[in-house]
């Protein structure tokens, strides 16, 4: 899940949200959205490999 933040950068979040904060887990920030979704591509790839 990516969201672009105030600073005009993108966050790449989680799916799950944390059960103990709540929250989702950042998993990296990017000066743009093909880097988060570059990232996130890679991250899939990882989980199921």
């Amino acid at each position: 899940m990516i969201k672009k933040l105030k600073s005009g950068t993108y966050r790449l979040y989680s799916k799950k949200k944390n059960p103990k904060t709540g929250k989702r887990r950042n998993l990296g920030t990017f000066k743009n959205r093909a880097a988060a979704e570059k990232h996130e591509r890679a991250v899939q790839y990882f989980k199921h490999h």
